[in-house]
């Protein structure tokens, strides 16, 4: 087992475990409830933390966390299927699951 990624925020955690499951990689988060224990153990230990399983997924798994973590410029687009603005980063609409085209 090996530590892909780390950081304070649950969303960005959760967000980076879904993308590389979503490649048929095994993980799991460690220290999902660890942040009530702040103050008997470190902030930075408390932080949650995606873990592969199996080691040989380590380098790919490694590359989905640094891919989700780059910016993505552009502007925000209309859904022409429910008129619905999305940020640049949404492929599909947040609102009908319709494609960005």
């Amino acid at each position: 087992m090996k530590l892909v990624y780390s950081n304070e925020n649950n969303f960005l955690v959760n967000n980076v475990k879904n993308l590389i499951d979503a490649q048929g990689i095994s993980t799991f988060i460690k220290n999902e409830f660890a942040q009530s224990a702040v103050g008997e153990i470190s902030a930075f230990d408390s932080w949650p933390e995606v873990w592969v399983h199996n080691d040989e997924d380590f380098e790919r798994a490694m590359e989905i966390s640094k891919f989700s973590q780059n910016s993505i410029k552009g502007e925000d687009w209309t859904c022409q299927s429910c008129s619905e603005k999305n940020d640049p980063s949404f492929e599909i609409c947040w609102n009908c699951q319709s494609g960005n085209s």
